[in-house]
């Protein structure tokens, strides 16, 4: 295998980059902290990156509009592409533990042009995302302290959501490890708190205490066929992507311990638990609120919990509405993680300008590329909230496009830098090359499907149409071609990373003999 362009191999892999690329007699750059977080850390990180609390919220009502009590079998279903593609990230970490993931591994197998886009679209979804999550973050906050006029007001909400981005992105520079001890205090508070509203829901039903139509759960409800084909489709292109974000573990590879095979568990586990929470609380509302109240609320997606809060709860509804902010605050500061380290690969290899590629030498964190992902998600929050919230949804709504897209190249890539070991064994067989293979046609064909939905302005939270298209569909066709331009534009400036070529996987690293 060719020597990686930022150096030379370091101990942990042999294809890990130890920096920017430097002159010939310069001091070496301060690199990333090694083994700054274990196995645990990086698996709290993976799941608090996908928002749980919020996600499920965000999701279960169109869900159950769509496919009724079926719910739960549409978020098993979803399931399945998620386990493979995690699959895929596990065995390509295993050979190149590089904070970039995709965009790396994506290069090495399948080119620099591919792997450019690859890495452009993880950074792009971090800047689409961050914002409204801290927005919901600091409104279920100040509904669960009581202040819900401070809600209400925009001006007060949304100087207080750029203030808890700057805290988080503070958070993300100061360390690794203390960005992992502030994620395990918030997951458990998540945890706590979705566990007691699913506990006190199905208790009340199965007591009979309810005060909406609930109805007992049953096993068939994991059916994800019983509502007919039309709505598994469109459940799936909901249910996906609410286990996106699991793979900001493998982002920090070259900050956790073990670094060659810890991340890529992590980021299976991630969507295992992810499972398990998903149909814990997709039983315990659909159980106790019944198909009709969650269709006629289906509009209201996250706020949905805050309409349950108090029916489940009572005057202890603050918990539910904890859990969705908890969720939310941690996942803001997890968003970041990719979307720079991502930032601080492509830089350090000259596919993006090199200041990216700066590490605080006190922090040992990438400091640059972390505070300029956090400006231009800012930046992206006020402006399109001046056009309307409705468009902050529609831009939320074109990260579809954006998660299908590099998570299919992933999948792909796995199997094109291992395609010389596929028939070695079953396992290289399924795991390696037929799973990530499956993984990514169904995320393709849900790309293409979201492309179909989206392409009708009727689909889209504002109802407007622009350039005839559906507003989501038109951000995601401008942030493509901004990509692609910038990309034409920086293979002018310096041809150093687009003269890569694809390579293979070391055969003794397949066989277990890692260096």
């Amino acid at each position: 295998m060719a020597e990686d362009p930022a150096g030379p191999a370091q101990p942990a892999g042999p294809v890990r980059p130890a920096g920017p690329v430097r002159p010939v007699g310069s001091v070496r750059p301060v690199g990333l902290k090694p083994n700054a977080i274990g196995f645990v850390d990086a698996l709290v990180i993976g799941l608090n990156a996908t928002s749980p609390a919020y996600s499920v919220a965000a999701v279960i009502g169109p869900i159950v509009a769509l496919v009724g009590v079926y719910a739960p079998g549409v978020l098993f279903a979803s399931f399945v592409p998620m386990l493979f593609i995690a699959s895929a990230f596990y065995y390509l970490n295993k050979v190149d533990q590089d904070c970039g993931t995709t965009f790396s591994w994506v290069t090495r197998a399948m080119g620099p042009w591919t792997g450019w886009l690859g890495g452009w679209a993880i950074a792009m979804t971090g800047v689409l995302v961050v914002g409204s999550l801290a927005d919901v973050a600091v409104s279920f906050g100040l509904l669960a302290v009581g202040l819900d006029s401070w809600a209400e007001n925009t001006f007060v909400r949304q100087l207080l959501t750029v203030l808890l981005i700057v805290v988080m992105t503070g958070l993300c520079v100061i360390g690794t490890e203390l960005s992992a001890k502030v994620q395990n205090v918030l997951i458990l508070a998540q945890v706590a708190f979705l566990l007691v509203f699913v506990i006190v829901a199905l208790y009340r039903v199965y007591a009979g205490t309810t005060s909406l139509d609930s109805v007992r759960p049953s096993a068939e409800w994991l059916n994800p066929f019983g509502a007919g084909g039309a709505g598994l489709t469109s459940g799936l292109l909901l249910g996906v992507f609410i286990y996106w974000g699991w793979e900001s573990a493998v982002n920090l590879t070259e900050e956790v311990e073990d670094s060659a095979t810890a991340p890529g568990k992590a980021g299976v586990w991630s969507t295992v638990i992810l499972l398990v929470t998903y149909l814990s609380v997709g039983f315990a509302v659909v159980a106790f609120a019944g198909t009709a109240y969650l269709t006629e609320n289906a509009e209201e997606e996250e706020f949905i919990f805050a309409l349950l809060a108090d029916e489940v709860m009572g005057g202890w509804d603050w918990i539910v509405l904890l859990a969705v902010a908890t969720s939310a605050v941690a996942s803001t500061q997890t968003t970041i993680i990719p979307a720079s380290r991502t930032a601080l690969s492509m830089a350090r290899r000259h596919a993006l300008p090199t200041h990216f590629a700066h590490i605080s030498p006190r922090f040992r964190t990438p400091d640059v590329s972390t505070w300029w992902v956090a400006a231009i998600a800012i930046g992206w929050y006020l402006v399109v909230n001046q056009i309307s919230e409705n468009a902050l949804f529609d831009s939320l709504t074109a990260l579809s496009l954006l998660i299908a897209f590099y998570y299919a190249l992933t999948g792909v890539a796995c199997a094109v830098y291992y395609r010389r070991h596929l028939t070695e064994s079953v396992r290289n067989l399924f795991l390696i090359g037929l799973g990530p293979l499956i993984g990514s046609g169904l995320l393709t064909w849900l790309l293409v499907r979201s492309v179909i939905d989206m392409s009708d302005p009727a689909n889209s939270y504002s109802g407007t149409s622009w350039f005839g298209l559906g507003p989501p569909l038109v951000i995601g066709i401008c942030i493509s071609l901004v990509g692609v331009v910038l990309m034409v534009v920086l293979r002018f400036r310096s041809s150093a990373f687009w003269t890569e070529r694809r390579s293979v996987v070391d055969p003794d690293l397949v066989h277990g003999k890692e260096s």
